[in-house]
């Protein structure tokens, strides 16, 4: 996919309000990076000086509780994927490099165990190659085309390990969202886990989950590690259920935070966060922020940020 640079005016004929929309974005970036920078002190100081805490605060990975007006924080959903092919190193790689808060990405296992970032479970749509995902060994899913789908810029990418993921994020000081896709068993909870320590990243890890069989392999294998519980639909009682599975958040749609616009009160009394997915439009990010929500899932990272800088006050 190619992108084609806006063109620039010169300094002479810039206007002055779109010099101070620049200004006001670079200043909403580096508070961000500051909030963002003292959050990362917080889960260090935490880990070192209790190691074996069971429970990390909401506020602990995304800051203090948002109320309604205030800017969510940013997650790239399977990283960059409006400028990359989804759940690739480009794609990941980009979000790093940038100024967003989070990236979000799947995991997966092959037949032979290897966790890998994929999001489907057939490898139909983003590679060239056809059935499920979880009868590819990992030599054979390697073979696979996993760019060419998107662009020919980007022919013979292929389906990443974790590990290769986390190689590139241990240098990065952002934070990453790792869903655990389908149903996980203790043991291979503790695969994906044995990586993250390896790495040294344990301090800037979520997982998150729909499966509440996998939810419970996370608490009873990796409790130290924050967990966000993903609902489509929210229960009537949505702190009763976050507190059930010992999580830090709610991940849910759109639709069920506006038809129930209480739960966002109801998590926050109870310390807790909620954030949505997967919102693409201005119209829904500006409802988000009116509802108080913490977290903001996107397909356009770099959209949502501008947006921010210049929508939401005191960014």
């Amino acid at each position: 996919m190619t992108t084609t640079p806006a063109s620039t005016a010169s300094a002479s004929t810039t206007p002055v309000g779109t010099a101070l929309s620049r200004s006001h974005r670079f200043e909403h970036r580096i508070r961000r990076a500051f909030v963002a920078s003292a959050t990362t002190v917080g889960l260090v100081l935490i880990f070192v000086l209790n190691p074996d805490a069971a429970l990390v605060y909401a506020t602990n990975m995304f800051g203090a509780l948002r109320t309604p007006g205030e800017p969510a924080f940013i997650a790239a959903h399977r990283g960059d994927r409006a400028s990359f092919p989804e759940n690739t190193l480009p794609a990941l790689g980009a979000v790093l490099d940038s100024d967003f808060d989070f990236v979000e990405t799947d995991i997966q296992l092959t037949a032979d165990g290897v966790p890998v970032l994929f999001h489907d479970e057939t490898v139909d749509r983003t590679t060239n190659g056809t059935g499920l995902l979880v009868d590819y060994t990992l030599e054979q899913l390697k073979t696979l085309d996993a760019g060419s789908w998107y662009s020919r810029d980007f022919v013979y990418l292929q389906v990443p390990t974790l590990d290769e993921f986390l190689a590139i994020f241990t240098s990065s000081k952002k934070k990453a969202m790792l869903e655990l896709k389908g149903v996980w068993t203790e043991e291979q909870v503790r695969v994906v886990t044995e990586l993250i320590y390896a790495r040294g990243v344990q301090n800037r890890v979520i997982f998150e989950a729909f499966d509440y069989a996998t939810l419970t392999s996370l608490q009873n294998a990796a409790p130290v590690f924050p967990r966000v519980l993903i609902q489509r639909y929210l229960p009537a009682d949505p702190v009763a259920l976050a507190t059930r599975f010992g999580v830090i958040a709610i991940l849910t749609s759109y639709n069920s935070v506006k038809k129930q616009p209480d739960a966002v009160t109801q998590l926050h009394e109870a310390g807790l966060g909620i954030v949505l997915y997967t919102l693409n439009k201005k119209g829904k990010w500006s409802d988000a922020l009116t509802l108080g929500v913490d977290g903001i899932i996107t397909d356009k990272p770099s959209l949502l940020d501008d947006w921010l800088a210049d929508n939401a006050p005191g960014t």
